[in-house]
Order: structure tokens, then sequence, then C-alpha cells
């Protein structure tokens, strides 16, 4: 089997790690806008072959890992170009958009919106390791749309990683990972900018910041590349998470300027709640690396 990634950073890279620790057999093409990512990626053995557009009619699977909002145009001339059963496969973080886009092509059949739920702050090649998916969370979107043999095959491709997998329709997709993905980025961001702005004159009360500060602000040395275009593809349901979450914060610096301990007290007890899906996360991170 031939098995294309094209974008071989953090996610590309890591999926193709993980291709030839279970699927020794497969060979493995690639290709990346940058070319220092692709050398670097040849070098680490992250894949087996530079990736020509002649290659693509060979291909059986072809895995897009590249910024979303230049995902439907790509996806849409890579399927122009594959086989009639291969599939196509995009690893991105927004789903609508990019479903929309391509509802009409010809062969829209061979295309799985799909998208792992796993991930650093770290970004290209060398940053990619084949366990990053282990035991993670994957999610299909719109598997009506696509034949279900090739359903089937990128089951097969991730059993071996142990990830649970879940379905749900694109524009769902979007809206709840508005709320514990997109927003948890920008929180990290501006908080960041923050801290910035006010200290900028004085950098040594950054050796004042402990754990706290570090695990809030790890988000921040995100690609910005990658989520601008989240946050561009993504901006509907991005805006009314940032509507929801100000009104939050706005009500809360009201209770603090009134000093209103006690009901500020109860709303932290009642986010406690929080405590035992958090813990069951950061046990699944843990577990899968």
């Amino acid at each position: 089997m031939n098995i294309a990634s094209i974008g071989l950073g953090l996610i590309g890279g890591s999926f193709a790690l993980s291709l030839k620790k279970n699927f020794p057999e497969i060979k493995r093409f690639g290709m990346d806008n940058n070319p220092e990512h692709l050398q670097k990626a040849l070098e680490l053995n992250i894949v087996d072959h530079a990736l020509k557009d002649e290659d693509l009619s060979k291909m059986d699977v072809v895995i897009v890992s590249i910024p979303v909002d230049k995902a439907s145009f790509v996806i849409q001339g890579v399927l122009d170009k594959v086989h009639s059963k291969a599939l196509v496969m995009d690893m991105g973080s927004t789903k609508g958009e990019l479903c929309a886009a391509i509802d009409k092509h010809p062969k829209r059949s061979q295309f799985l919106a799909a998208h792992p739920i796993a991930g650093t702050e770290f970004s290209g090649p060398e940053a990619a390791f084949s366990s990053l998916f282990n035991n993670k969370t994957m999610i299909f979107c719109d598997i009506k749309d696509t034949e279900t043999h090739l359903v089937e095959l990128a089951e097969t491709l991730i059993s071996p990683l142990e990830m649970t997998l879940k379905f749900m329709g694109s524009r769902d997709h979007d809206k709840h990972l508005a709320y514990v993905s997109h927003l948890s980025h920008i929180s990290s961001f501006m908080l960041g900018k923050t801290v910035l702005q006010v200290e900028q004159n004085d950098k040594t009360i950054f050796d004042l910041a402990g754990s706290g500060f570090a695990s809030t602000v790890r988000l921040a040395k995100s690609n910005p590349i990658t989520w601008t275009a989240i946050f561009k593809e993504n901006k509907g349901e991005v805006v009314q998470a940032l509507e929801e979450y100000i009104h939050n914060l706005k009500a809360f610096k009201a209770e603090l300027e009134t000093e209103n301990y006690t009901d500020i007290q109860q709303q932290l007890t009642k986010v406690n709640e929080l405590k035992p899906i958090l813990n069951g996360i950061l046990k699944k991170e843990n577990h899968g690396n």
C-alpha cells in the first residue's frame, strides 16, 4: 500500500511515524510546502520518499495535515488526481467549511473528514513522534458522505493506536471544538499578550511565575499560522464562544468590584465539578504518552 502525507509537521509527521511502526510494509510518501520540512522528514525517516504531483495517481491513501484555510483547495486538487478507490483524509481542526466546499466534488465519497484530538504546543517534523495518537480520541465527520469501505480502511489504519472513535456532523464538530479547544488557545494567547504588555519593562517579573502560569500559557507556544487559520475557518462558532466567555469575565469583574465574595466562592465551587473530568483527561494523556 502507498500512503502519502501532505503536510509533515506534528500531526502529519506523527501519523506517518505511527504507520511505519504498525504497518512496516507500507510505502510512505511525503510532501510539504516548506522544502526544509520535507528534507527533515526524509532525514528523520518520517517518510520514505518525496511525493510528486504525478505520484498521486499511485497513492492508495492520502493524508492531508495542513493549515485548515488551505485544506479545501488542496483536497479538491488531490481528489482530482487520485485513482477511483483511493481514500483522501484530512486531519484538521475545523470541518464545516471544508465539507461544504467539497460537497459537490465528483469524488466526494472518497473523502473522509477526520480530526485526532491530539497534539502538543510544538510544531514541525522535529516535533513528531509515533505515539502522539495512542489512546486519544479520533473524530470522523459526515461519514454518510464517505464510502463505507473507505471509512473501514481508515479505522484499520488507526486500530493499533487504540483510539476512541467518535462520529458527528461537521457543523456540530466545529461548535463543540470552539469551546473545548479553540477558546482554550485564545485564552492562552491573550493571557500571554496581557502579561507581556503589562510587564514589558520589567522582565524580571517572570522570575515570580510558577507552574500555574506556565501551564495556563503553554498553548501560547502553538504555531500562530495554524491557529490563525483555525480561527478564520471557524469564525462564527469562535465568536459565539468568546461572547459567552467575555460575559462570564465581566460578571466576575463586577462581583469582585462589589466585593461579592460569597457568590465568587460559590461559582468557583461549582466549577470544581470539572475535577474528575479533568483528571480523566490527564490520565488519558499520560497513558497515551
